[in-house]
C-alpha cells in the first residue's frame, strides 16, 4: 500500500523547499527529520528519497546539527543498504564536502578580521574541540573586551572544525563493519588523518586512532553478520594496513610517539594475518618510522636494529628491481646517495649503542627483569627478528654485509677508533673532528650525545688495561671534546659513578688525593675487567675492545691452566714415549669405539624405546593424575561456590535483618525527635540536654507532652487575665481623655467636609458643561449626514432583499429538482430491494429442492447397499450351512475309521510275530499291516504339525509323549477332540483321509525308515485316524501301488 500523498518524499521535498523560500530553515529541517526518520519512509523509493537526503544534509551542515544528521543519515543506511549503495556513498561525500566548505570559509572570515594570522596555526591553542569552552575562556571573555586572534578563531573557526570533526566520526560509524561500505570508509579515514595533521588537532588523532581500533576489534567479534567485512579477505587486509600506513605517517608528523607506536603494533597483527606480502616501499616505511620512534625514546639498541631491517630490505629491493622481479614503484629508491646514507645511519646508530648498562643494578628485581624481556620480545617480533639483537652482533652483521666500503669516510674513522685501534691517550682527540661533522649534520646531531657515552666508556676500559691508578685532572684533559658537545667534570664523574653502579666498571674516586684507581684486585670479580661482561650490557662478546696484557686477576685465576699447557708441551719434546703412549691410547679408545658401536646401538635402540615406553607411561600417568586433580579442582570449586553461595546468601539474611532493623530503629528515633522538636518548640524553657533520647519511649514523651500543654495552658490563662485588666484601665484612661477633645474634633472635621463638597460640586458642573457642549456641536455636525445615510440604507436594503429573492427562488428549483432525484433514487431503490430479495427467495427454493434431491438419492443408495448386504449375508449363511454339513459327514467318516483301526489293531495283538523283513524280500499284505502298526508306534518320524491337522494344545503333545513310552492308548484317550463346525478342511481329513497313507500302502518299493531312539511327540488322533484308515482299506494284492483315485471307496 503506497504512503498517503501528505508523507511522500516529494510532497515533504516541497514543503521544505517552501519553508526555506520564507526564511523558515529550522522548520524546514524538522520536517525533513521527522519524514526521514519515520518508519513509514523505509517503504519509500531510493530515487525520490534521494534529493530528500541531499537536501536534509545541506540543512544540518547550514544549522550545525550534527546529531540530527547522524539519526537521518543511520536511517539511510538501514533502508539504501541492501539495494543501492551508491547513494550512500554520494550522500555521505555531500555531507563532508560541505563541512569541510564551511571550515573553509570560515577560515577566510576569520582572516579578514584578523589578516595578520597565519591559517596553519588557527587553531592550535584549543587542546580539545570536545571542550571548547572552559572556565578560563569564560573569565577572560568577561573581563577583555579586545578582539584577540584566540578569541576570534573560537568565535568564528573552532566551531565548524568541532562540526567537521564529528562529521568524520559519524560518517566512520555510520560505514564501520560494512563489506559494500568499506572503500567509502577507509577513504573517509584518510580524509580525517588530513583534518588532523593540517589543523595539528592531536587529541582529535588520538581518539580517531582508537576508534579505528574499536572497529577492527568489533568486525572480527561480529564477523558473522550480514555484510560484515571479512578479514581474511588479503584485499580487505591491505587496505586496513594502507590507512594504518598512513595513520604512522600521521603520527609522527605529529610527534605523538605512543600512538606511533600503537600504530605500529596494529601494522604488525595485520601483517601477520595477510597472507599476501606487504611491498618493500611499505616495509621500508614502517621500518624507517620504526627508526624514528625508537630514537625518540631512546631505545639505541632497537633504533640501530630497525636501522639494519630498513638496510637489508633496500639491499633486496635493489636486487629484485636489478633482476626484474618486481617494479620500481612497488620498491623504495635504491639510489647509491640512499645506500651509502643508510649504510652510514647503520654504522652509526649501532657505533651509538651504549656499551654500560642501561639496567638498574646488579640486584635488579626479578619482576623488571622480566618485564624488560616481555618488551624486548615484543619489540624483537615488530622488527620481524629471530631473537633480540645485540650491538656485537649488529655490528658484525654491518660488517659482513659491508657497509664499511658503503658509508662515509668519518663514519668509517670513527669505528675503526671505537672498535678497533687502541690508543687511549688519544681517543677524544681523534674524535672530536668526527663529532664535529656528525653534529653539522642535522639528521646525525642526535647521535652526539650516545656516542659521547660510548666514548668515554672505551677510554677508561683501555686506561684500566694501561694504568693502575691516574689524576682526574689527567682524566679531565682526556675526555676534551669539540665546544658545542663540551662535557663537564661532573658528568664524567657521574657517568664513572653509573658505570660501576651496574658493574661495567671498577673504579675508586679519592676527591682528596685527586686520584682514580681502577681495581687490581688479584680476587675481583672479572665482571668489571671484561667490557660488556655485564649481565644487561648492550655488548654480547668479551674481548670487544683491544687488550695489551693480563690483568693480575686474570694471571692469578689462569696460572693452574697454563702450568698444566707447559708441562704438557715439555712432556711432548721431551719424553717420545709420552706421545707414543698417548697414540696409543687414542687407538685404543677408537678401536673400543668401533667394536661396541653396534652395542652401543642397538642399546641406544632399546633406550628409545624403553624411555619412549616410560614417556607414554609417564605421560598416562600425568594425564591421570590431571584428571584427577581437575576432578578435585573441579569439586573443590563447587565445594568453594557451594560454600561461598551460602555465605552470601546468610550474609544477605544478616545484612537485610540488621537493615530492618536499623530502619526500624531509624524510623523510631525520628518519632521520637520529631516529637522532641515539637515539645521543644511549644515550651519555654523546655531543656531536653540531659534526657537520653534512646532511653525515652512514645509513653514517656506524651506524658512529658501532656504535662507541658498543662503548664502551658495555665500559663496563656494567667497571660490572658492579666492583659486584659491591663488593657480594660487603659481603655478607660483613653475615653476618659478623649471626651474633652470630642467637640473640637467635630467642628474641625465638618468645616473640611464642607469644603470638600463645595470643590467637588464646582469641579462635577464645569465638566457637565463641557461635555453639554461638545455633544451639540457633534450632533450639528451630523445632521448633514442623516439625509444621504437613509437614501443608503433604503437602496442597500432594496438590492439585498431582490438579491435574497433571487436566491430564494432558485433554492426553491433546486430544492424540487433534488425533491424528485430522491423520490425518483427510493423507488429504485425499493425495486431494486424487491427485486434481490425475490432472487433470493428462489435461489433459497432452488437450494431446499437440491438438499431434498441429494437426500432423497442418498436414502435410496442406502436402502440398495441393504438389500445387497443382506442378499450377501444370506449366501454366506447358506455356504456356512453347507460346510457345516460336510464337515458333520466327515467326523462321521473319520469315527467309522478309527472304530476299524482300533479293531484291527485288536486282532494284530493276536496274531503271530511276522517274519523278519529283508531287502530282497516283498512285503505281503501281513508285513504291510506290521509296517503300519509300526508306523502308528512311538518310533515312527515324527510328522509336521502343519495348520488345519489338529495337533491339539501343548498339553495334549506333552500327554501323547509320555503315552508313546507305555503301552497303547486306551479308545477313550485316542478319541479325536471335536472339530469345530464349519471352516476349512485339510486335504489329508477329506475322503476318509485316503491321500495321506500312500507309503503304509506300496509295499513293494517302501523301505522302512531307520530307527531312531530319541522319543517322538505323539502323532495327532486326526493323523493316526488317516494312517489307519488307509490301512485297513482294500488295497490290491500282490503289494502292488495303486492310485488314489483308482481305490475302492468306502
Amino acid at each position: 500500500m503506497p504512503p498517503p500523498p501528505h508523507i511522500k518524499p516529494e510532497n515533504v521535498l516541497k514543503r521544505a523547499q517552501e519553508l526555506i523560500a520564507v526564511g523558515q530553515t529550522q522548520a524546514a529541517l524538522t520536517v525533513l527529520h521527522e519524514h526521514v526518520t519515520s518508519k513509514r519512509t523505509r517503504n519509500s523509493p531510493i530515487a525520490s528519497l534521494e534529493p530528500v537526503m541531499l537536501l536534509f544534509v545541506e540543512l544540518c551542515v547550514d544549522l550545525r546539527k550534527g546529531k540530527s544528521a547522524k539519526d537521518g543519515l543511520y536511517q539511510y543506511k538501514n533502508i539504501a543498504q541492501n539495494s543501492n549503495v551508491g547513494t550512500i556513498e554520494m550522500v555521505l561525500k555531500k555531507f563532508i564536502d560541505l563541512a569541510e566548505q564551511k571550515v573553509t570559509e570560515a577560515q577566510a572570515r576569520a582572516d579578514e578580521v584578523q589578516s595578520s594570522l597565519e591559517t596553519s596555526t588557527t587553531t592550535a591553542n584549543v587542546e580539545d574541540l570536545d571542550a571548547i569552552e572552559t572556565p578560563e575562556t569564560i573569565l577572560l571573555a568577561t573581563v577583555s573586551g579586545e578582539q584577540s586572534k584566540d578569541r576570534t578563531d573560537r568565535a568564528i573557526v573552532t566551531p565548524w572544525l568541532k562540526f567537521l570533526w564529528e562529521t568524520y566520526r559519524t560518517v566512520l560509524e555510520i560505514l564501520k563493519n560494512n563489506a559494500r561500505l568499506e572503500i567509502m570508509y577507509q577513504s573517509t579515514a584518510l580524509q580525517a588523518f588530513q583534518f588532523c595533521l593540517k589543523y595539528a588537532r592531536k587529541t582529535e588523532f588520538r581518539r580517531l586512532c582508537e576508534l579505528l581500533r574499536n572497529h577492527v576489534t568489533n568486525a572480527a567479534k561480529y564477523s558473522q553478520q550480514m555484510h560484515a567485512i571479512n578479514l581474511n579477505d588479503p584485499d580487505t587486509l591491505q587496505r586496513h594496513l594502507d590507512t594504518r600506513f598512513q595513520q604512522l605517517n600521521v603520527a609522527v608528523e605529529l610527534e605523538l610517539w605512543q600512538e606511533a607506536f600503537r600504530s605500529v603494533d596494529d601494522i604488525h597483527l595485520l601483517l601477520n594475518a595477510s597472507k599476501r606480502p606487504a611491498k618493500n616501499v611499505t616495509m621500508a616505511n614502517y621500518y624507517e618510522k620504526l627508526t624514528r620512534i625508537f630514537l625518540v625514546s631512546d631505545n639505541f639498541l632497537f633504533h640501530a636494529a630497525a636501522w639494519s631491517r630498513y638496510y637489508n630490505l633496500l639491499r633486496q629491493s635493489a636486487a629484485a628491481v636489478a633482476a626484474g622481479q618486481s617494479s620500481k614503484k612497488d620498491n623504495p629508491a635504491t639510489s647509491e646517495s640512499e645506500m651509502t646514507k643508510a649504510a652510514s645511519f647503520v654504522l652509526l646508530s649501532a657505533l651509538s649503542i651504549p656499551v654500560i648498562s642501561t639496567s638498574r643494578s646488579r640486584g635488579a628485581l626479578m619482576s623488571v627483569d622480566e618485564a624488560r624481556k616481555n618488551k624486548n620480545t615484543k619489540l624483537t617480533n615488530l622488527l620481524s627478528m629471530p631473537s633480540p639483537p645485540t650491538r656485537a652482533v649488529l655490528l658484525k652483521d654491518a660488517l659482513s654485509k659491508g657497509l664499511l666500503s658503503r658509508a662515509r669516510p668519518e663514519i668509517r674513522d670513527l669505528y675503526n677508533i671505537l672498535e678497533v685501534d687502541f690508543h687511549p691517550l688519544s681517543i677524544c682527540k681523534k674524535i672530536s673532528p668526527i663529532l664535529s661533522q656528525i653534529g653539522s649534520d642535522p639528521d646525525m646531531e642526535k647521535y652526539v650525545l650516545p656516542l659521547q657515552q660510548v666514548i668515554l666508556t672505551r677510554l677508561f676500559q683501555q686506561l684500566s688495561q694501561v694504568y693502575e691508578s691516574v689524576e682526574l685532572g689527567f682524566v679531565y684533559n682526556l675526555a676534551q671534546f669539540p665546544e658545542p658537545f663540551q662535557v663537564s667534570p661532573a658528568m664524567i664523574e657521574k657517568f664513572i659513578m653509573n658505570g660501576c653502579k651496574k658493574g661495567d666498571l671498577a673504579i675508586r674516586l679519592d676527591h682528596v688525593s685527586g686520584i682514580l684507581t681502577f681495581d687490581a684486585d688479584v680476587f675481583s670479580s672479572a665482571k668489571a675487567l671484561h667490557a660488556g661482561s655485564a649481565a644487561g650490557s648492550a655488548e654480547g662478546e668479551v674481548g670487544s675492545v683491544q687488550r695489551l696484557q693480563n690483568t693480575p686477576a686474570e694471571i692469578a685465576r689462569s696460572q693452574l691452566t697454563r702450568l698444566a699447557k707447559t708441562l704438557h708441551i715439555t712432556c711432548m719434546y721431551v719424553d717420545p714415549e709420552y706421545n707414543a703412549s698417548r697414540l696409543a691410547a687414542q687407538q685404543a679408545v677408537l678401536a673400543r669405539a668401533a667394536a661396541g658401536a653396534e652395542k652401543e646401538h642397538e642399546e641406544t635402540l632399546s633406550r628409545r624405546a624403553i624411555i619412549e615406553k616410560k614417556k607414554e607411561l609417564a605421560s598416562d600417568a600425568l594425564i591421570k593424575r590431571q584428571r584427577e586433580e581437575e576432578t578435585r579442582k573441579r569439586r573443590r570449586v563447587q565445594q568453594a561456590a557451594e560454600a561461598e553461595r551460602q555465605r552470601l546468601i546468610d550474609e544477605h539474611r544478616e545484612r537485610e535483618r540488621k537493615r530492618l532493623k536499623d530502619q526500624q530503629d531509624q524510623i523510631k528515633r525520628k518519632e521520637i525527635e520529631k516529637q522532641l522538636d515539637e515539645l521543644k518548640a511549644s515550651g519555654k524553657g523546655f531543656s531536653l540536654d540531659d534526657m537520653n533520647i534512646d532511653e525515652l519511649d512514645s509513653s514517656t514523651i506524651r506524658a512529658m507532652k501532656l504535662a507541658q500543654l498543662e503548664k502551658d495552658n495555665r500559663e496563656r490563662d494567667e497571660r490572658v487575665r492579666i492583659t486584659a485588666k491591663r488593657v480594660d484601665h487603659l481603655e478607660r484612661a483613653f475615653r476618659r481623655e478623649e471626651i474633652k477633645h470630642l467637640p473640637e474634633d467635630y467642628e474641625r472635621q465638618r468645616q473640611h467636609d464642607l469644603e470638600v463638597y463645595e470643590r467637588t460640586k464646582a469641579e462635577t458642573l464645569k465638566e457637565a458643561e463641557v461635555k453639554h457642549k461638545e455633544g451639540l456641536a457633534l450632533k450639528h455636525r451630523l445632521e448633514r449626514l442623516v439625509g444621504p445615510y437613509d437614501r443608503f440604507k433604503s437602496e442597500l436594503n432594496e438590492r439585498r432583499h431582490e438579491e435574497f429573492e433571487r436566491r430564494r427562488k432558485v433554492a426553491e428549483r433546486e430544492f424540487e429538482n433534488k425533491k424528485r432525484q430522491r423520490i425518483q433514487e427510493v423507488r429504485e431503490k425499493k425495486h431494486r430491494e424487491r427485486m434481490e430479495r425475490q432472487e433470493t427467495e428462489r435461489r433459497k427454493r432452488e437450494e431446499e429442492e437440491r438438499v431434498a434431491r441429494e437426500a432423497e438419492e442418498k436414502a435410496a443408495k442406502e436402502e440398495e447397499r441393504k438389500r445387497v448386504m443382506a442378499e450377501q449375508k444370506a449366501a454366506k449363511e447358506a455356504e456356512r450351512a453347507k460346510n457345516d454339513e460336510i464337515a458333520r459327514k466327515q467326523q462321521q467318516r473319520e469315527a467309522e475309521a478309527e472304530a476299524r483301526r482300533l479293531a484291527r489293531k485288536a486282532d494284530a495283538a493276536a496274531a503271530p510275530a511276522p517274519p523278519p523283513f529283508t531287502r530282497g524280500s516283498i512285503p505281503t499284505r501281513g508285513a504291510a499291516a506290521a509296517m503300519s502298526e509300526r508306523t502308528d508306534s512311538n518310533e515312527r518320524p515324527a510328522r509336521l504339525q502343519l495348520a488345519g491337522q489338529g495337533g491339539g494344545t501343548w498339553r495334549e503333545r506333552l500327554a501323547a509323549k509320555e503315552a508313546g513310552h507305555g503301552t497303547s492308548p486306551s479308545p477313550a484317550a485316542e478319541e479325536a477332540p471335536p472339530r469345530r463346525a464349519g471352516g476349512y478342511v485339510p486335504p489329508a481329513l477329506r475322503d476318509g483321509g485316503r491321500s495321506s497313507s500312500r507309503g503304509a500302502q506300496d509295499g513293494h518299493d517302501v523301505r522302512p525308515p531307520p530307527r531312531d531312539t530319541t522319543p517322538k511327540p505323539a502323532t495327532s488322533p486326526t493323523n493316526n485316524v488317516g494312517n489307519n484308515t488307509a490301512s485297513s482299506s482294500d488295497g490290491p494284492k500282490g503289494g502292488r501301488w495303486v492310485p488314489p483315485h483308482l481305490r475302492k471307496k468306502d
